[in-house]
């Protein structure tokens, strides 16, 4: 069950939200919710979910009552070890196993295949994040079973994220969560995010299947560089608007979730875009590997050592395929370029020139990220980057561009960039509105996606309509 979709509008949060306002028992509520959506999506894989977060209860409180540093240390291994275990095995066995087979003779290993269980990426980073914590004694543990496992079950971030941190909602576990005044801040986030994933992602996404879906021989450089515009574009709304909707849930339910996106597209180099792209996750392998490893400590050896690293792990988080490690090598060499020299070159250069920089280097990327597999995408990127290649565009792509789709791709265009944030604010600026005293900076009222009750109503209602008459609902970081 994706949020973006008639069911779960108009049946499950409807029916949840009634029950955990007037339960009582919010936690509790808020579990047994949690629980229902996994089930729906997953089955069988909920004991799974529930067997990591007892092992992982019971480790966290072993490790805060253990005196002995050694101890401690040794049951954070366990804990990591088995989460990591768990995810190696459902993710990463098969493409292992058929890895060794291409180089061993006579292929000794089974083909492994397994269903990805749901959300499996992000609920493990949460797992680790909150054991290391506890370890660092950055938290206190938590004693409720039951809070533990409404953190980690929590359906708004389950499944595809944000990576929410224990540290960042314990003390709205904790409390009554009577903050029912956001619930409308949170309405506003999620229409914010239905209108992005289904009147633009899904628009565009066409475009994208049909151009990386099409035969060598096929491709154009026009065909390929539209699609990896629209795959841009889609991705980022895509998972923007998920995002979006996360947060907007959260405020129902009384929680602040991290922001994970800060227009990305419209960052100036590749170190800017990796602190505006999904910021949960590069906050993450920032304070939970590359610090640890020595971060930028020791000299520019180690300190390229860590970044590679840093993004090789960020590559292989996305997928299990050799197209997501050179991904993420990709954007880590272009940091390290960045970090010994050419950032310099490029501050001394005009900011038009330093956007479209990063704008070809993160377009140029997502086609490893995007293509079948490595070979595919350095075709696509042989013919995409032709510069005496201008044929026509094809009769296929030619037949998707409608109105519809040309609406998609220009509104993604205008609203990649922070285009409504500056209308706001002018708008605002007319007024005497004075910051929320309930939200922190990055979601003041003023700033954040909030717009007149027409203009929200009109855009839920096309959005309804696009549902209603589509067949096309994908969520991308579902696979991841």
């Amino acid at each position: 069950m994706v949020f973006s979709s008639i069911i779960f509008i108009f049946y499950f949060l409807p029916v949840f939200l009634l029950g955990y306002y007037v339960s009582g028992w919010r936690t509790g509520a808020l579990l047994v919710g949690s629980v229902a959506f996994y089930v729906w999506g997953e089955g069988a894989y909920v004991f799974l979910l529930l067997g990591l977060i007892g092992a992982n209860y019971a480790g966290a409180r072993a490790m805060d009552a253990a005196q002995d540093t050694a101890r401690r240390r040794l049951i954070l291994a366990a804990m990591i070890v088995l989460d990591l275990g768990v995810l190696a095995w459902f993710k990463y066995a098969g493409f292992l196993a058929h890895t060794l087979n291409e180089v061993l003779p006579g292929n000794p290993l089974p083909e492994l295949t397994h269903r990805l269980p749901l959300g499996i990426s992000f609920f493990t980073f949460q797992l680790i994040s909150y054991a290391i914590d506890i370890h660092r004694r950055a938290v206190p543990v938590e004693r409720s079973l039951l809070r533990f496992s409404a953190y980690i079950l929590m359906f708004p971030h389950l499944i595809a994220g944000p990576i929410v941190r224990y540290a960042d909602i314990r003390e709205e576990l904790q409390g009554e969560r009577k903050g029912s005044g956001r619930i409308g801040l949170g309405f506003q986030y999620f229409i914010v995010g239905l209108c992005q994933k289904v009147l633009i992602a899904n628009t565009v996404a066409p475009v994208a299947d049909q151009a990386f879906g099409l035969e060598p021989g096929m491709l154009t450089a026009t065909a390929a560089r539209l699609g990896a515009l629209a795959y841009s574009l889609q991705i980022y709304f895509d998972f923007c608007g998920y995002s979006n909707m996360a947060i907007g849930l959260a405020f129902m339910l009384g929680f602040t979730f991290p922001k994970n996106f800060d227009h990305p597209y419209a960052a100036t180099s590749l170190t800017d875009f990796w602190r505006r792209w999904h910021m949960s996750l590069s906050s993450w392998f920032r304070d939970y590997v590359y610090i640890p490893l020595g971060g930028n400590r020791g000299g520019q050896a180690r300190t390229i050592r860590n970044l590679l690293i840093v993004f090789f792990l960020t590559g292989l988080w996305h997928g299990a395929a050799w197209s997501f490690i050179v991904w993420g090598l990709y954007h880590g060499a272009f940091l390290m370029l960045e970090r010994f020299g050419l950032r310099r070159v490029l501050e001394a250069a005009p900011r038009v020139l330093r956007h479209a920089y990063a704008l070809l280097v993160v377009m140029i990327g997502w086609v490893f990220f995007r293509a079948a597999d490595l070979g595919a995408a350095l075709h696509y990127l042989s013919v995409m980057l032709d510069p005496r290649a201008f044929k026509p565009l094809g009769l296929t792509l030619r037949y998707l561009l409608d109105t519809e789709v040309l609406l998609a791709f220009a509104a993604g265009i205008v609203f990649a960039f922070p285009t409504l944030q500056v209308l706001m604010t002018r708008l605002k600026a007319r007024r005497s509105d004075a910051p929320s005293p309930h939200l922190p900076a990055h979601l003041d009222t003023r700033a954040a996606h909030v717009l007149p009750t027409p203009v929200l109503a009109a855009g839920f209602v096309i959005a309804i309509a696009v549902l209603v008459n589509s067949t096309l609902n994908p969520f991308l970081y579902f696979r991841f």
